[in-house]
């Protein structure tokens, strides 16, 4: 997770929590009254009863918004807390980059009273759907094949899990992977892609030529003909996953 000190300096400005997917995180986390962030960042979907976040990177919590939950520096696999600590424990978009992810999974379970909550991707569905890792950016989705935790052995570590599909909306606000699937020209820029720890952790040598097949693409019409479905949907399922599972 140091990683985020070198690619996290831009996440204040590209992911910003997306209301409808925030949404769908609080209705998860039920009626918890209190709440764990693991794997925290900037503090994106923190519901106002979280009471701690946790976070490794100290680039990232000095883009923790005022008046946002106390932030502990601590990793998943660690956590520096008693158990049943709290309700519920949230970790979004997180666990790919946990060093041990059965322990990471097994601090969240033994801290959390009640619940736990984990948002993910699938990638076997992401890399199918996708048309940016599909079409343009082989290289990102072969790097996300080297940490993309397969949804049921999540589940299973988690004792059980029900799955939830997140649909992505045309217009979302959080800059993660798939957010800008119907505004392309999106990932043509250095900034976007810095909030996005795929394209970041590949860098950029690797995804040019891909990326300037994208620009000619967009500049010709093309993308928008072989994708002239995608312009009339509102939301698309590209494999994010919420998983919920009740201790």
């Amino acid at each position: 997770m140091a990683i985020y000190d070198t690619i996290g300096t831009t996440y204040g400005r590209t992911r910003r929590p997306d209301a409808r997917i925030a949404a769908r995180i609080h209705a998860a986390l039920g009626d918890a009254v209190d709440v764990i962030n693991v794997g925290a960042g900037t503090g994106s979907y923190e519901p106002p009863r979280t009471v701690l976040a946790v976070e490794p990177s100290q680039v990232m919590v000095d883009q923790r918004p005022p008046g946002s939950a106390p932030a502990v520096r601590a990793v998943a696999e660690r956590l520096p807390l008693r158990d049943d600590a709290a309700d519920a424990v949230m970790a979004l978009l997180t666990v790919h980059h946990w060093s041990d992810l059965a322990a990471g999974i097994g601090e969240l379970r033994r801290v959390a009273r009640r619940r736990v909550v984990v948002l993910t991707w699938d990638q076997e569905v992401f890399r199918e759907q996708f048309w940016l890792v599909r079409e343009y950016l082989p290289e990102a989705a072969a790097f996300d094949d080297t940490r993309a935790v397969p949804t049921d052995r999540l589940a299973a570590l988690l004792g059980g899990a029900r799955l939830e599909p997140v649909h992505i909306p045309h217009d979302c606000t959080d800059g993660f992977g798939a957010a800008y699937w119907r505004r392309p020209h999106a990932y043509l820029d250095p900034q976007v892609r810095a909030g996005i720890s795929m394209l970041a952790q590949t860098g950029d040598d690797a995804l040019a030529p891909g990326l300037a097949a994208l620009a000619d693409d967009l500049a010709t019409g093309r993308w928008h003909d072989r994708h002239a479905g995608l312009l009339a949907l509102d939301a698309i399922d590209v494999g994010y996953r919420l998983l919920v599972t009740d201790s």
